[in-house]
């Protein structure tokens, strides 16, 4: 539903959603409070109110503010390109902000089918940029094939839908991976890990146990 009202200042918002993740990590999902991070960022509960309907929208929005942080610099090759994914993702998790944020709304995702889809457009799915962009990069270079084969043509419907399951598995391969790591075990990533992790990626198991003993 679209909010009328006067227009967002952006400073405002940087404030709430900086607020919001300060008070996550300090109370908790359990206590906080859309008043205590209106108090926090120096605004009215109102000022809030207009910007998002509830406390779960607000926190989606700032874990999303931090994924859009994530760059995906050309580094020449499709294995560099993962492998400076998967350490710049990893280090964003690090971050108490992040990984107590994130922590957060998924658990409260298990019972509301609602921030689950709010947490997949917000996050998953603008997340997938990075994916798509190393895909048309590799592409470029002769490393991935085309999306539409040689006898195929551009817009082709069956094209478009494999190429958005490809960048669905690998996005939910990488992501996956790297939460699984520093979230559900407590293990940290370097780059020894981000390294035969991407090689196993882009070669497979014979690449991957190759990396490992050197």
């Amino acid at each position: 539903m679209t909010r009328t009202g006067r227009p967002r200042s952006a400073e405002a918002d940087l404030a709430i959603l900086d607020a919001t993740r300060s008070a996550l990590v300090e109370l908790g999902w359990g206590k906080l409070t859309m008043g205590d991070v209106a108090t926090r960022a120096g605004v009215a509960k109102t000022t809030l109110y207009r910007r998002w309907a509830n406390k779960n929208e607000l926190v989606v929005d700032a874990v999303a503010a931090l994924f859009d942080e994530l760059q995906l610099p050309d580094r020449g090759s499709l294995l560099a390109d993962v492998e400076g994914v998967v350490m710049e993702f990893a280090e964003l998790l690090e971050r108490p902000e992040a990984k107590t944020a994130l922590m957060a709304v998924i658990a409260e995702s298990t019972h509301d089918d609602a921030l689950r889809v709010r947490i997949r457009e917000a996050i998953v799915d603008r997340q997938k940029r990075l994916v798509v962009l190393g895909r048309q990069r590799a592409q470029a270079r002769g490393e991935l094939p085309p999306d539409v084969p040689p006898d195929g043509c551009a817009g082709d419907p069956l094209a478009e839908q494999a190429a958005a399951r490809n960048a669905d598995l690998i996005f939910d391969v990488i992501a996956g991976a790297v939460v699984h790591r520093i979230l559900v075990s407590g293990e940290r990533i370097d780059f020894a890990w981000a390294r035969m992790f991407s090689a196993l990626l882009v070669g497979g198991l014979p690449a991957a146990m190759a990396v490992a003993a050197r």
